[in-house]
Protein backbone atom coordinates (compact mmCIF):
# COMPACT_ATOMS: atom_id res chain seq x y z
CA UNK A 1 0.00 0.00 0.00
CA UNK A 2 2.87 2.50 1.43
CA UNK A 3 5.56 0.90 -0.35
CA UNK A 4 5.46 2.54 -3.46
CA UNK A 5 5.69 5.90 -2.00
CA UNK A 6 8.46 5.24 0.06
CA UNK A 7 11.90 5.93 -2.10
CA UNK A 8 14.41 4.46 -0.40
CA UNK A 9 14.90 0.69 1.14
CA UNK A 10 16.82 0.12 4.09
CA UNK A 11 19.40 -1.65 1.99
CA UNK A 12 19.59 1.07 -0.52
CA UNK A 13 20.78 3.28 2.34
CA UNK A 14 23.17 0.47 3.18
CA UNK A 15 25.17 0.35 0.19
CA UNK A 16 25.20 3.98 -0.21
CA UNK A 17 28.38 5.29 -1.12
CA UNK A 18 29.84 8.95 -0.07
CA UNK A 19 32.79 10.56 -1.94
CA UNK A 20 34.97 11.43 0.18
CA UNK A 21 36.88 15.06 0.32
CA UNK A 22 39.98 16.09 2.26
CA UNK A 23 37.37 18.27 4.14
CA UNK A 24 34.86 15.59 4.41
CA UNK A 25 32.35 14.25 7.16
CA UNK A 26 33.44 11.60 9.82
CA UNK A 27 33.08 8.64 7.99
CA UNK A 28 32.05 7.09 11.69
CA UNK A 29 29.45 9.14 12.15
CA UNK A 30 28.08 9.16 8.57
CA UNK A 31 27.86 5.31 9.59
CA UNK A 32 26.21 5.84 12.61
CA UNK A 33 23.47 8.26 11.26
CA UNK A 34 22.96 5.84 8.04
CA UNK A 35 22.59 3.29 10.54
CA UNK A 36 19.71 5.38 12.57
CA UNK A 37 17.78 5.60 9.46
CA UNK A 38 18.10 1.96 8.45
CA UNK A 39 16.30 0.80 11.46
CA UNK A 40 13.27 3.44 11.15
CA UNK A 41 13.12 2.35 7.88
CA UNK A 42 12.65 -1.04 9.26
CA UNK A 43 10.44 -0.09 11.87
CA UNK A 44 8.31 1.94 9.50
CA UNK A 45 7.71 -0.75 6.99
CA UNK A 46 7.04 -3.38 10.39
CA UNK A 47 4.28 -0.44 11.41
CA UNK A 48 2.91 -0.36 7.49
CA UNK A 49 2.52 -4.08 7.89
CA UNK A 50 1.09 -4.51 11.19
CA UNK A 51 -1.45 -1.50 10.08
CA UNK A 52 -2.86 -2.88 6.64
CA UNK A 53 -2.99 -6.80 8.55
CA UNK A 54 -5.07 -5.02 11.05
CA UNK A 55 -6.91 -3.40 8.26
CA UNK A 56 -7.96 -6.18 6.51
CA UNK A 57 -8.86 -8.11 9.90
CA UNK A 58 -11.37 -5.15 10.88
CA UNK A 59 -13.14 -5.11 7.35
CA UNK A 60 -13.51 -8.88 7.41
CA UNK A 61 -14.92 -8.22 10.36
CA UNK A 62 -17.50 -5.66 9.38
CA UNK A 63 -18.71 -7.31 6.90
CA UNK A 64 -19.33 -10.26 9.36
CA UNK A 65 -21.10 -7.85 11.39
CA UNK A 66 -23.04 -6.24 8.72
CA UNK A 67 -24.66 -9.81 7.81
CA UNK A 68 -25.08 -10.50 11.29
CA UNK A 69 -27.16 -7.07 11.92
CA UNK A 70 -28.88 -8.01 8.45
CA UNK A 71 -29.94 -11.16 9.87
CA UNK A 72 -31.27 -9.57 13.17
CA UNK A 73 -33.28 -7.00 11.62
CA UNK A 74 -34.52 -10.24 9.02
CA UNK A 75 -35.37 -11.68 12.71
CA UNK A 76 -36.98 -9.21 14.10
CA UNK A 77 -39.18 -8.64 10.91
CA UNK A 78 -40.47 -11.96 11.04
CA UNK A 79 -41.13 -12.01 14.86
CA UNK A 80 -43.05 -8.33 14.38
CA UNK A 81 -44.84 -10.19 11.53
CA UNK A 82 -46.18 -13.19 13.26
CA UNK A 83 -48.12 -10.52 15.62
CA UNK A 84 -50.61 -9.92 12.58
CA UNK A 85 -52.40 -11.42 9.56
CA UNK A 86 -49.65 -12.53 7.13
CA UNK A 87 -49.94 -10.69 3.92
CA UNK A 88 -48.59 -10.57 0.13
CA UNK A 89 -46.74 -7.69 1.14
CA UNK A 90 -45.00 -9.44 4.23
CA UNK A 91 -44.36 -12.61 2.53
CA UNK A 92 -42.65 -10.17 -0.38
CA UNK A 93 -40.63 -8.53 2.06
CA UNK A 94 -39.74 -12.24 3.64
CA UNK A 95 -38.65 -13.46 0.48
CA UNK A 96 -36.91 -10.39 -0.14
CA UNK A 97 -34.58 -10.51 2.85
CA UNK A 98 -34.27 -14.25 2.21
CA UNK A 99 -32.70 -13.60 -1.38
CA UNK A 100 -30.46 -11.20 0.58
CA UNK A 101 -29.22 -13.75 3.23
CA UNK A 102 -28.57 -15.96 0.46
CA UNK A 103 -27.08 -14.16 -2.05
CA UNK A 104 -25.56 -11.49 -0.01
CA UNK A 105 -26.29 -8.35 -1.35
CA UNK A 106 -25.82 -5.56 1.12
CA UNK A 107 -28.77 -2.91 1.50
Amino acid sequence: MFQDKITLTPQDILEKEFKIDTRGYRLKEVDQFLDDVIGDYEQFIDIIKKLQLERDELLVEISNLKRELRNVKTTIDIAKSEDREVTNMDILRRVSNLEKIVYGKDE
